[in-house]
């Protein structure tokens, strides 16, 4: 049957439907590149739309990271200050405990001569009596 259409068409023609059908072909072809190119794009703006998002996130981490840096480091000096003042505080309390039990020994000290001179004086008075 082919043959049949190639005799009776003739060359021309024959050549003719096939560069039209090569026409037909390059036509889809090019169809189907420009549509791949168009989905292609598209893939394209949904990445970049991706990385803009994720841009925007980083430089707001980076803020707060920076944010979060200062004040870690304030806190860092504010410790430091205050175990100082803590340490003086033990310091002069454990001092001032010392001193206060150097006092009470005293207290017993002079409570204990004192009554033993009462006690003596007492029997000195009552042997003069």
């Amino acid at each position: 049957q082919a043959l049949f259409v190639f005799e009776r068409l003739g060359e021309e023609k024959v050549a003719c439907l096939r560069m039209s059908s090569q026409g037909a072909t390059v036509q889809t072809d090019s169809n189907d590149l420009v549509k791949s190119i168009e989905d292609l794009r598209e893939k394209r703006e949904e990445v970049n739309r991706q990385i803009l998002k994720e841009e925007e996130d980083k430089n707001k981490i980076q803020k707060d990271l920076s944010l979060l840096t200062d004040k870690l480091s304030k806190i860092n000096e504010s410790l430091v200050r205050k175990t100082q003042a803590r340490s003086e505080y033990d310091k002069t309390i454990h001092e001032t405990e010392a001193a206060y039990m150097k006092i009470l020994e005293s207290s017993q000290t002079l409570l204990h001569v004192l009554k033993r001179e009462t006690v003596n004086l007492t029997k000195k008075k009552q042997g003069h009596d």
